[in-house]
């Protein structure tokens, strides 16, 4: 293949838009150089692509499941992908959410921008996975390019429904994960996290989730979304179920540029530890949010840390004024690097060292040209508010919000010199009826009203995990642990105690 040459015009375009003011005789000069220099990209076409390996056979496509077979919606399509006879994960059936790679079976992230999109490669997790022994059955429903905490904007419609309330939301972006896990189709799943998208279904559909310390699990072959927020990570019905899953996906491949001084642990062997000496900090600005907190969602956590406080762990408050300011930095850095990263840079971007999908480059960068006008709303509106920043202000707050993030995270490691655990609600309020209608306030105010306890820890990189602690007027109330970097195993040791504790 050889690559097309630019036309005058199309370097006048570019001319403008770089304001180099350039001549029409200066342009066909330039033409002539430019022209001369694509010679290298024919030599990279003759050369052969690096890609993932795909080590275990699929017998089949697969279907997207209805009626009947997808009671809830969870599913975006069932298949049958058998790993390892043997490994911690074997007999063990698991979904990956649909933004994960696995090749030979359709991947949609929930837009019909990907419709037709059929990997070629498997992400690095899913590999683990398959190794570990576990049979992947399917991918799950999520709204669109996984932007959207509440799950309204998912494609095809009908959008996974609350398990415990039909006429509410899941939680989002990977509420299909939830749903099918909560709804016992599955044994666990994998989520995605860039702005609570694990905790925040996890805590309204009523199982656990974990994100780990942001690079622990690699993103290699998953959509990106912003690269310094992106997390993957389990779902799943018991704490013990996640620590074993998360044991399986962690540590580096090499291949991600999220992944720095990654410390792993086998978190299965210290989860049955007593909680004798835990020290716990009920942080103070995760509760009585304004506008936000449920005054029964913030009573039920209180609750649970009494039980936490029964089988030996202390607990105290602390205060962490800049947690009220995490959705602010987060929404910063989310709406100007989603939209250069996601969409502009078309899901890769440049100027890391790692694995790139040119094949989902490829596509997904021709489909969105071609179909823009098929981005949801919470996507558009991240673009405009993202495209405009950048290019009225310079990146400037994108980077003023990078360099407060790292105040942010200092002033929660500083509380977790004190303390080995903060806990709040993972969630303000509980989940929330699906909105009457698709007007733009409706679709934001379900898609990023509900971020204020999860966002920070996306921005600050520590790990959390949302525990179920019981119901309030029939639906879920989750409590979300946020533990030391790299410090996983407390974490899930005070979740699986929790959990024991209740029965």
């Amino acid at each position: 293949m050889s690559v097309k040459r630019p036309d005058i015009d199309t370097l006048a375009a570019i001319s403008d838009y770089y304001g180099f003011d350039l001549s029409f005789d200066e342009l066909s000069e330039f033409q002539s150089a430019v022209a001369g220099s694509m010679a290298i990209y024919d030599r990279l076409d003759e050369l052969a692509d690096e890609s993932l390996p795909v080590n275990y056979p699929r017998a089949e496509l697969g279907y997207r499941p209805v009626g009947d077979d997808n009671p809830l919606n969870g599913w975006a399509w069932k298949c049958s992908v058998p790993g390892a006879e043997e490994g911690p994960l074997a007999g063990r059936t698991v979904a990956l959410k649909d933004n994960i790679a696995l090749a030979g079976i359709p991947m949609m992230n929930g837009s019909p921008i990907m419709e037709g999109f059929v990997p070629r490669e498997d992400a690095t997790v899913v590999t683990r996975l398959l190794d570990a022994g576990a049979h992947i059955i399917g991918k799950t429903a999520v709204p669109a390019f996984c932007f959207d905490g509440g799950g309204c904007t998912g494609y095809p419609e009908p959008q996974p429904v609350n398990p415990h309330d039909h006429d509410r939301l899941a939680g989002a972006s990977s509420n299909g994960s939830a749903v099918v896990v909560t709804n016992g189709e599955v044994d666990m799943a994998l989520g995605g996290d860039q702005g609570g998208s694990i905790r925040l279904p996890a805590s309204w559909s009523g199982c656990y989730g974990i994100k780990g310390t942001h690079g622990l699990v690699p993103y290699t072959g998953i959509f990106p979304i912003e690269l310094t927020l992106d997390h993957v990570g389990p779902m799943a019905r018991t704490a013990e179920d996640c620590a074993r899953m998360l044991e399986v996906l962690v540590g580096s491949d090499g291949l991600d540029p999220r992944q720095y001084d990654v410390r792993t642990a086998k978190y299965t062997e210290t989860l049955s530890e007593d909680l004798t000496g835990i020290r716990i900090g009920i942080l103070r600005e995760g509760f009585g949010i304004a506008g936000a907190s449920e005054p029964d969602v913030d009573a039920a956590v209180r609750e649970a840390i009494s039980v936490l406080e029964k089988v030996g762990a202390r607990a105290s408050e602390v205060s962490v004024p800049m947690h009220n300011d995490g959705l602010a930095l987060w929404s910063a850095i989310a709406f100007e690097g989603a939209t250069e990263l996601m969409v502009r840079g078309d899901g890769y971007g440049t100027n890391w060292r790692g694995h790139y999908s040119t094949q989902l480059m490829d596509f997904y960068g021709r489909a969105r040209r071609a179909r823009g006008h098929d981005f949801s709303d919470t996507v558009k509106m991240t673009v405009l508010a993202g495209h405009y920043m950048s290019e009225q202000y310079n990146r400037h707050y994108y980077g003023k919000a990078q360099n407060i993030g790292r105040r942010l995270a200092r002033d929660y490691d500083n509380a977790l010199q004190e303390y080995d655990l903060l806990i709040m609600p993972t969630t303000a309020m509980k989940a929330v009826k699906r909105p009457a209608d698709k007007s733009l306030n409706s679709t934001l105010a379900g898609a990023l009203g509900n971020l204020h306890n999860t966002a920070p820890f996306d921005v600050s990189g520590h790990p959390a995990m949302s525990v179920p602690v019981g119901f309030s007027e029939g639906l879920p109330v989750g409590m979300q642990l946020v533990g030391r970097r790299w410090d996983e195993a407390t974490v899930l040791k005070v979740a699986h105690a929790y959990q024991v504790a209740i029965g």
